[in-house]
């Protein structure tokens, strides 16, 4: 049985950048054993919707290498490698007990000669230049408060004309669906936390970090401000989350549509 735990944490707004990182690893570390159905749960199963948007968006054509950033428990990951069999894909956090339920997922669908899980920090990364065609990070940009940064490491590490993806929710701007939004983050996903998760507590920083995250052109505005060219924005869901992709100047085959 789990060990429940009662604890609030800070503010998005108000937390320190080092407090941020310290809670981030904290609450991930103890929300592992449900994180993937309360994942499907809370988001009605859209995440599965968004994630395999973002896959078929995706364009291989150089090294045929995938990174997948903040990888959690490797859905991303794995999903991309069931849908583009001629890949090698790369995944690294910096939770060490999601990276353990990675890999055995990945051990489970016999996929661990092309997927890789390693620790490490989405700020530095371990990998040379110009190593992958596509990166990508799936829900964990606003758990970064140094997202300059780790955009700045995505786009170092793809190669000329690689893609770099930006996966993540935010507060809807879709008027109609404001209301129930706010209603859902602030109120009903607290109460199910409560009754589903060993730490509640969680998923109110989750509501908070969604409340605080830009807007889609403010976000947008970031990832080219630190070099990043080419930037489309895909509305999910009535906006409750967006897709943003975005290239590294320089020629490559960008690959024909699937």
């Amino acid at each position: 049985m789990e060990k429940r735990i009662d604890k609030s944490y800070p503010s998005v707004g108000e937390a320190t950048e080092k407090e941020r990182v310290g809670m981030v690893k904290e609450i991930f570390s103890t929300i592992t054993p449900r994180y993937d159905f309360l994942n499907h749960f809370l988001s009605l199963r859209r995440d599965i919707a968004w994630r395999r948007f973002a896959i078929n968006k995706m364009r291989f054509f150089r090294t045929k290498r995938f990174l997948d950033i903040a990888c959690g428990t490797g859905d991303l990951s794995i999903d991309a490698a069931r849908k583009h069999p001629e890949i090698t894909v790369n995944g690294v956090d910096f939770v060490p007990e999601m990276i353990q339920v990675g890999r055995e997922k990945i051990y489970q669908e016999r996929l661990s000669e092309r997927i890789q899980f390693i620790a490490g920090d989405a700020l530095h990364l371990p990998f040379q230049d110009n190593t992958f065609d596509v990166a990508a990070m799936a829900f964990g940009i606003r758990n970064i408060p140094d997202r300059q940064g780790a955009l700045r490491e995505m786009l170092r590490v793809i190669v000329p004309g690689g893609q770099i993806m930006i996966l993540e929710m935010t507060f809807t701007r879709n008027r109609f669906f404001q209301v129930f939004y706010n209603i859902y983050l602030n109120h009903i996903l607290p109460r199910l936390a409560r009754r589903f998760s060993s730490n509640p507590a969680a998923y109110s920083y989750l509501a908070d970090s969604i409340m605080n995250f830009p807007t889609p052109d403010e976000f947008t505005t970031v990832m080219e401000g630190v070099g990043i060219e080419n930037v489309d924005a895909y509305s999910l869901t009535f906006g409750v989350t967006y897709l943003h992709v975005g290239t590294k100047s320089g020629k490559g085959e960008k690959g024909s549509e699937k």
